[in-house]
């Protein structure tokens, strides 16, 4: 069970703190509920604590600092041509909310994304689609972690990654 404080991965929320856990206000029902503030957002959920929807506690510093230094030797899939295939394991990969799989998806996503510009041709929707979707839900993550706002996350990324290609 969560605590008051704990920042957790709330399904396709993403980074939520956990504000209260608190008896259902309902007379009749007695369940435990967690209050939760979206840490990029305004709104507050209020959901069970056995809820089915997806929970955990975000990676620590140490996991994402681990995560971005071995960005280098994450392999991009290169097994699925059909795009709707590509579609469904793209999906599939957001919903494992794995930061090694969404590294995964953001990667192949890019890279075909890359070769279609330098081959002339427009950039894939789906890539598209599903690349804003991972970078949402990961570079949200590595910013609670990291203790930055989620729009510094490329530039940290990008930073590093260098700083170890030159080392």
């Amino acid at each position: 069970m969560f605590q008051t404080g704990d920042l957790i991965i709330y399904g396709s929320t993403g980074v939520c703190e956990v504000t209260d856990v608190h008896q259902s206000r309902l007379p009749e029902e007695d369940r435990l509920y967690y209050t939760l503030a979206p840490k990029y957002g305004t709104e507050t959920i209020y959901i069970p604590v056995d809820s089915p929807v997806f929970m955990r506690h975000i990676i620590s510093r140490e996991q994402a600092e681990s995560l971005i230094d071995h960005i280098p030797e994450v392999e991009e899939n290169t097994t699925v041509n059909d795009h709707r295939m590509m579609a469904e394991q793209y999906e599939a990969s957001l919903r494992t909310h794995d930061c090694t799989e969404l590294l995964r998806l953001i990667k192949t996503a890019y890279l075909k994304t890359r070769r279609s510009v330098q081959n002339g041709r427009k950039p894939g929707q789906t890539d598209q689609r599903y690349l804003k979707r991972a970078e949402t839900q990961l570079y949200g993550e590595l910013a609670a972690a990291l203790g930055i706002q989620p729009d510094e996350v490329k530039g940290y990324i990008e930073r590093s990654v260098r700083s170890k290609q030159c080392s």
